[in-house]
């Protein structure tokens, strides 16, 4: 069921997943010569708006093109894909992340870009974002934006709590912890220094850190050592102990990717939280305060940095799509077009395209200027090294969202989940 033009396009955030299962396979086309293509993405009312915007804007400038609007919550968006895909009916243009490009690629699902370079012009943009949608020489997806990955802080919990923002240009792992346990000790009951720092994307920080290798090798296998997630799970148990962060039963119910206004920074319950750079202006919106962004912990403590840059989301055309050209335009204009950039801003990720980064510049809002701020920081900073995940690395989410159930709730030691950590990706990579 496709979405209207205008305002009604709000309704594809709350109907996306009805949107994957019945909307009509490749668009279609009119008798006049009209094309329609389907465009779907994750995320929340806010971006499905702004998005909504920067369709209607590029609708104007191609009057031959119709674009039907996907979307759906974060959680069940990738579900959604993979049904829709199945049925051999996944929309023209699929945003990805991680390492799904580089799964769908591998299976066939996703347009060598090359095909459509007529129409798609990808010189200007940032070579190490592009990096993220290139396999085996072949370029299948175009970057949004570039992002970084680190600690999302409320400056106002901390002094709340009496405790100093770090010198995050020097504060080690063990920093981070006394930090962490004091800020909950100057904290009414129900705060916290931080939520349970545990994904797959701090474990590859932190790995990259301490041995030089995240996750991931290079050559598509694991690089993850069973004594670094050891180490790592041994900390974070301590850390829910000294009361640092939440009890298990709270991280539980907080997995996966809840919405900023359901996490605890977000309802201004925790000074910390990792996450993306770019989520910082939506962790602002829910929590009404002035969040900032901190380098993290152990970048010079440890053997050397392990944070860095990357596509914060990649735009990706269907091998399938009845009209590759109208979805290359699609794209290029998101990327390119100061049209769309006047909706989408930042919304994913600093604009791959330096044209659009400096069209931007002189309006962004203070949680804009913030971020753009920081990654032109850690620009200066990482090393760029940085490794997607093969095929099968997707399936990691789950499982050490499962893994870090069990630690947490006392039911497997951290030694014997780490080494059921490193056996099961291995076997999800296989």
């Amino acid at each position: 069921m496709p979405t209207s033009r205008g305002t009604t396009r709000m309704a594809a955030a709350v109907l996306g997943a009805a949107l994957f299962a019945t909307a009509c396979s490749g668009g279609g086309s009119g008798d006049d010569g009209s094309v329609t293509i389907r465009f779907s993405w994750w995320g929340n009312d806010e971006r499905a708006q702004i998005t909504n915007q920067a369709v209607d804007a590029f609708e104007a400038a191609n009057p031959g093109i119709t674009v039907e609007t996907e979307s759906v919550d974060f959680n069940a968006y990738f579900d959604r894909l993979a049904t829709s895909v199945a049925a051999n009916d996944e929309p023209d243009v699929i945003t990805m992340g991680g390492a799904y490009p580089r799964e769908y690629a591998d299976r066939n699902v996703l347009l060598d870009l090359a095909e459509v370079a007529e129409h798609l012009d990808v010189s200007a943009l940032d070579e190490h974002a592009m990096a993220g949608g290139n396999f085996e020489g072949t370029q299948f997806a175009v970057p949004t934006g570039v992002n970084t990955y680190g600690l999302i802080a409320n400056p106002a919990v901390f002094e709340a709590a009496g405790v100093p923002l770090p010198d995050d240009n020097a504060w080690s792992w063990e920093d981070f912890s006394r930090i962490a346990a004091e800020i909950s000790a100057g904290s009414p009951e129900g705060t916290f220094g931080v939520e349970d720092p545990t994904s797959p994307d701090v474990l590859d920080l932190y790995a990259n850190q301490h041995t030089g290798e995240g996750l991931y090798s290079a050559e598509g296998g694991i690089a993850l050592q069973a004594e670094t997630a050891q180490r790592w799970w041994e900390m974070t148990a301590g850390l829910m102990r000294s009361g640092a962060t939440p009890p298990a039963s709270i991280t539980a119910e907080l997995a996966g990717q809840p919405a900023p206004e359901q996490s605890l920074i977000g309802q201004g319950l925790a000074a910390m939280k990792f996450g993306w750079s770019n989520q910082l202006s939506a962790y602002r919106q829910a929590s009404g305060a002035d969040l900032v962004l901190l380098r993290a912990p152990g970048e010079t403590t440890a053997q050397g940095p392990g944070m860095w840059l990357q596509a914060s989301q990649l735009y990706t055309i269907s091998r399938r799509s009845d009209h590759p050209e109208a979805a290359a335009k699609l794209v290029d204009f998101l990327v390119s077009d100061p049209r769309a950039a006047d909706f989408i801003k930042a919304d994913r990720g600093i604009p791959a395209n330096p044209e659009i980064r400096a069209h931007l510049e002189a309006s962004l809002d203070e949680s804009r200027k913030v971020e753009f701020a920081f990654v032109d920081r850690m620009s200066e900073l990482v090393d760029g090294h940085f490794v997607i995940g093969p095929t099968g690395s997707t399936e990691s989410v789950q499982i050490v969202t499962r893994l870090n159930d069990s630690v947490l709730f006392g039911r497997v030691p951290p030694a014997e989940a780490a080494q059921q950590l490193v056996a099961e990706l291995n076997d999800a990579v296989s």
